[in-house]
């Protein structure tokens, strides 16, 4: 089988050989979808060190895919990121180029405030406008959409429970209290839908809720970081946030920002 000739056939081919991958080289895919800016512009030992994995795992990895290395993988994301991405490397060096003091709060809110710009930057890119317009039109034929969410995606479901109450659009937040996810879910049926959001590392509780929505007949959008996350085998619509990060803290900034769209969009579409 030849080597992916773009980014879309590389994500493609990955999805279909993650099952079969060894343990090391499914981390490595699992790296690589999520930041994909890293494996464009990173060295293999930079990479690997990230990536948690040793180098000659990134060849072994380029070459499950069909490569001849990791250097001629990398152009394929390095196409990708300036077909997709254009400012990004400069955003990226005057990133680099200041070294925050941790003590310093405004030396912080630099550094996070550019972090969420990044990730704002990368939405545009990442969000294709055929999904998104699945997405909505999905969610907005649903009778009720059951929002699913847990851990460090709960803040998003939350707002996302309040903003469709606000607009008007039937939504009803599964907290999970009590461990009674799945009683909150028992009205749920084939006119529903359940919006699920969880990122790496993915919360068993909002997997096994989402699958219990499924078995329930109601149609799953997911907001997640990869193909390769669990959530997109259940989904009938995915779409993809890779947030980026400030001293290993990420933003939530551009999953807030596609939530904020899909509320008022859809409570737009129910309306017509």
């Amino acid at each position: 089988m030849g080597a992916p000739g773009d980014f879309e056939t590389l994500k493609q081919r990955l999805v279909e050989i993650e099952p079969s991958l060894p343990k090391r080289l499914k981390q490595t895919a699992a790296f690589a979808l999520q930041h994909p800016d890293e494996i464009a512009l990173g060295t293999a030992s930079g990479v690997a060190r990230r990536a948690h994995v040793q180098a000659s795992t990134l060849v072994r990895f380029a070459q499950a895919l069909g490569f001849a290395g990791f250097t001629e993988l990398q152009g394929i994301f390095r196409t990708h990121l300036r077909t997709r991405w254009p400012e990004y490397p400069e955003r990226l060096k005057a990133l680099h180029a200041r070294a925050p003091d941790p003590g310093d709060p405004m030396s912080l809110l630099l550094g996070f405030s550019e972090s969420a710009v990044r990730s704002a930057t990368a939405l545009r890119a990442q969000i294709e406008p055929e999904t998104l317009q699945g997405a909505v039109e999905l969610l907005a034929q649903a009778r009720v959409v059951f929002l699913l969410a847990q851990r460090r995606s709960f803040s998003v479901a939350h707002y996302l429970g309040y903003a469709f109450a606000q607009l008007g659009a039937p939504a009803l937040l599964v907290d999970d209290v009590g461990g009674l996810g799945r009683e909150q879910l028992a009205l749920a049926g084939p006119q529903d839908a359940a919006l699920a959001i969880s990122f790496a590392p993915y919360s068993p509780v909002t997997l096994s809720l989402t699958a219990a929505a499924r078995a329930h007949g109601a149609k799953i959008v997911a907001i997640t970081d990869s193909a390769l996350s669990p959530l997109a085998a259940l989904a009938d619509r995915r779409l993809e946030v890779v947030e980026s990060d400030f001293g290993a803290f990420r933003s939530l900034s551009a999953t807030f920002c596609l939530a904020m769209t899909l509320a008022v969009a859809v409570a737009e579409r129910r309306g017509r």
